[in-house]
This record gives C-alpha cells, structure tokens and sequence, in this order.
C-alpha cells in the first residue's frame, strides 16, 4: 500500500461520518446544559431550601422537570456511547492501514488524560475528559472481545451493578454495625457533603480568580472521600462504551439504511423505557423536594438507580435513533448538518463552554452562581451555544480542527499538524 494510506494520521474530513458528528454536536448541547443547569449555575451545591425557592413558581418547576426528563444523564450517556463507537471505527480503520491500535490509541488517551487533568485542576472540577481517558484504557482490553462477551458485559455494567450496589451501600452498614449505627452514620456523612459543598459555593461567589481555583481543587480533592460514587459512575461509563463498541462494528450508524429495523426498535422500546424510567425520576424527584420521600429512610428507594439507569438508557437510544432516521431524509439531513462542526470541535467547544461559564458564574466574573433559577438558566445555556454554531463554521471553514483537536493530534501523532485548509485548486482554463 502507498506510505500515505499506511502511516498513522488524522482521518481527512472526506473520512469523516457526518452523522456521527451532528450526534456529537448535539450531545455536546445536551452536556452543556446539564452541566449549567446542575454544576456551573451552583444549583447542585445549594442547600435544600434555597434550591426550592429558586424553583418553586409554577413555570420554575415546569422547566426543572422538563430538564429532569428530557436532558438529564441522557446526553452523557449519549456522548459515552458514541466514544465507544468512535473507537470501532479508530480500530477497523487502523487494522485496514495494517497498524496496531493499542500504541496510537494509548497516546490518543494519554494526552487526552492530560487535558482533562489542566482543565480539572486549572478550570473546573467537574471535568470528563480525564474519567473518558481512564476508562479508555480499560475499553481496550475489549477490542478482540466476542460480542457476547462484550454483551454480558454491558448487561452486568449497566443492568446488575446499579441494582446490587446500592443494595450494598444501603444494607452493609446496617448488617455490620446495626440500623440505628448506620443511619447515625449516613446523616453525619450527609452533612460532611452539605458542609463541603457550602464551602465550594462560598468559594465559587469570592471575586478573587486564584481562591475560587484553589477551592475548586480543594473540592475535587475532598470528593474523593465518596470515591466510591465515582466508581460506580465508571463502571457505568464503561457500559455505555461498550454499547457503543457493538453499535460500531454492526455499522449501526455507519449504514443506517441496512440497520433501519432496529434503530426503528430503539425508537419503540427505548420510548418505553424512557417514558417509564424518567417519569419515575421526575415523580420521585417532586415528592423528595415536598419532603414526603427521603432516600436515607425509605429502603424502595434503592432500586430507583436501576430505574434511572433504564431511563437514562432508553432515551438515549431514542435520540440515536430518530437522528439517525431523519437524516435520511434531504431536508432533514440539511437542518440537522448545521450541528456538524459543532462535533468535529467537540473539545474544543466544551473547554470553552467551562471557561465561559466560570465568567458568567463566578464571583470574579458576573456572579450569577446560586442565583439564576431554572429558566433563565436554561436561556443563558442556550444563548451561549447558539453562538458556537457560527463559531465552529467560520473556524472549521478555514482551518482542519479546532485548536484543542489540533493540539490533541499534535501530540498523539507526535509532530505538528498541518491547520489551514489547503486552498480552493484555481479552475484550469478553457481549451482555445
């Protein structure tokens, strides 16, 4: 084969699969608002009461739960499965140029470790990229895998662990030191977590840029005490790599047409499950804010992640399907196209997002952090990301990545990449 077809590169734009970048586009919205809606906005870190006021006009709580429903997890479920299908296709394209994976993958994930530790410690502790990377490594051990290995695998992630270790968490306390011991236990560590998360917001509202940083370390430092959840929350990343790992290699999104039965079976049951997952979610969220429900004392209230799970699960495969069919269809795939830089900046985009939402929340910026409710929170989101839609067009229409892409490929292919777009070739003049 020619050197050019058999040396390790960036794939070419001509490579790339459209729909999968206006997936990723998509999903990248989806995070965003999840992430200002729960984290940026300071909403998560609010105490109870302040959170319901913020929420309690009729309107607020219509938009909470439209977020609860619709946006929540769904989309970092959405970005993990198309991670996974990623690497399907990074993997069939390394074995048709004759390359080992692992080598070429390892430093893609190395680097990208790498930039999510800055962007965790010098931005945002709430970053993704380093738990992507680590995970990573593990989805490897995956790629000669039989796919029903992989399947039970994905069964056993995402179906048995988030029914038996809440079981664990829940029960284990009480059988090793007795009910009234362990519910001593589990109050005292909920106020070690409202106490810590008060001290992050105070420290997110100070005008100082260094403080604010410094706690935002400190507080992803001291969150490492709940380890545990944050394992938990790997396992099931990795389930959802794997699902997207089995959607990669039977071409699911790569040949939508051969595959349009089952995306037209995704669409059904996962509407099923969603609707039954995430109305579940809402109602239970509802009757927690009243103060009827209390996740510590209520022993049913354990199976509820495995709900979630299927909630999330199911509308997620709503959104891959219905994508995926539409954009079959000419005046659909134009109107949903306009999302496709948006994927193919997709890091880029998503470090911006952080920056641009500390100066919006932090007290050294405007200082919205714990006072914007629900609607205006989303308005702000969506104003944001409408501006990175004509951003990534008028990059993308100069340059070949964004400049975190480029940055990430620099490094893992190991010499600079080429950025500008070669010019349009001049049209050869007409024969006398």
């Amino acid at each position: 084969m020619p050197a050019l077809e058999t040396e390790a590169r960036p794939v070419d734009v001509s490579e790339r699969v459209v729909l999968l970048d206006v997936l990723r586009g998509f999903a990248l919205w989806g995070v965003f608002l999840s992430n200002s809606f729960m984290w940026f906005s300071g909403r998560n870190l609010l105490p109870r009461e302040q959170a319901k006021a913020l929420g309690a006009p009729l309107f607020e709580g219509v938009v909470s739960s439209l977020y609860h429903f619709f946006v929540n997890q769904k989309f970092v479920t959405l970005f993990s499965f198309l991670f996974g299908l990623g690497f399907t296709i990074q993997l069939s394209r390394a074995k048709a140029r004759g390359r080992a994976i692992v080598p070429l993958y390892s430093r893609r994930l190395l680097v990208l470790l790498g930039i999510g530790l800055t962007h965790l410690f010098g931005i945002w502790p709430g970053d993704v990229l380093s738990t992507y990377a680590l995970v990573g490594f593990v989805l490897l051990l995956f790629r000669e895998r039989s796919d029903k290995t992989v399947l039970i695998w994905v069964l056993v992630l995402v179906g048995v662990v988030p029914l038996v270790a809440p079981l664990i968490q829940h029960y284990g306390p009480i059988l090793l030191h007795g009910a009234q011991a362990a519910a001593e236990q589990a109050k005292a560590q909920e106020e070690a977590l409202a106490q810590m998360r008060a001290r992050y917001l105070a420290g997110r509202a100070s005008d100082s840029f260094w403080a604010v940083q410094l706690e935002s370390a400190r507080y992803f430092v001291t969150a490492m005490v709940w380890q545990v959840n944050r394992l938990l929350w790997m396992i099931e990343i990795l389930g959802r790599f794997l699902l997207g790992l089995l959607a990669g290699r039977h071409l699911l999104m790569q040949d939508v047409e051969r595959n349009r039965p089952w995306h037209r079976r995704l669409l059904v049951w996962g509407l099923v499950l969603g609707v039954l997952g995430n109305g579940a979610m809402v109602v239970v969220q509802r009757l927690r804010i009243a103060g009827l429900v209390d996740p510590v004392k209520d022993a049913w209230m354990v199976i509820m992640p495995l709900i979630h799970e299927a909630g999330y699960l199911g509308l997620a495969a709503v959104y891959v399907a219905a994508f995926a069919l539409l954009f079959q269809r000419e005046g659909w795939r134009k109107r949903m196209s306009v999302l496709a830089p948006v994927g193919r900046m997709a890091l880029t985009n998503y470090l911006t997002q952080s920056v641009v939402s500390l100066c919006l929340y932090d007290g050294w910026g405007l200082g919205l952090v714990g006072k914007l409710p629900p609607s205006r929170c989303v308005a702000l989101t969506m104003a944001v990301f409408a501006l990175q839609i004509p951003f990534s067009h008028g990059w993308l229409s100069r340059f070949r990545f964004g400049p975190a892409e480029w940055l990430w490929r620099s490094l893992t292919y190991g010499r600079a990449q080429p950025m500008r777009l070669a010019p349009p070739s001049a049209p050869e003049s007409a024969a006398s």
